[in-house]
């Protein structure tokens, strides 16, 4: 079990606190996956420390890295959460620590701290409107300018 100080987080010192008290810190090998892309979903990580890559596939043995997980991230949510299968590889990158939950131990801890709830709903959210300013910015034409978010054009 490795000893660390809790990382900068969305979640909150109390939810943190709580999670680190479910399950001991893990340590990953570089390039060792965490979970693979159209698998079950088996839990969520709490990145600590190092990083972790999520990749996509592109093709038989390629794969597209689409974002690069810091310390304080959680992994896996939002599969965990509706149990549809993980839609990426998540790869360790140098010396990562990372707690594993098992899904159904944190549907539990959910259930019994509905307080936390919250906070989860809110980590799903913001996932949400990140995946959609990544796909805006993808599929934005070249010759037309990108539209302000909403909230900028009513201000």
């Amino acid at each position: 079990m490795v000893s660390s100080q809790p990382p900068p987080s969305k979640l909150s010192p109390d939810l943190l606190k709580a999670l680190h008290g479910i399950r001991p810190v893990h340590r990953f090998q570089k390039g060792v996956p965490l979970f693979h892309e159209g698998s079950a979903p088996t839990g969520v990580y709490l990145l600590e420390s190092g990083e972790v890559r999520l990749l996509l596939a592109t093709g038989a043995s390629q794969k597209q890295l689409l974002e690069v997980a810091t310390p304080g991230t959680m992994l896996g949510l939002s599969e965990s959460m509706s149990g549809e299968k993980y839609r990426a590889t998540a790869e360790a990158g140098d010396q990562t620590t990372a707690i594993f939950i098992p899904r159904e131990e944190f549907l539990a801890f959910l259930r019994e701290h509905g307080d936390f709830c919250v906070q989860v709903v809110r980590l799903l959210s913001e996932d949400l409107h990140a995946l959609y300013d990544k796909f805006r910015s993808i599929t934005a034409h070249p010759g037309r300018p990108r539209q302000r978010p909403l909230d900028e054009q009513l201000n």
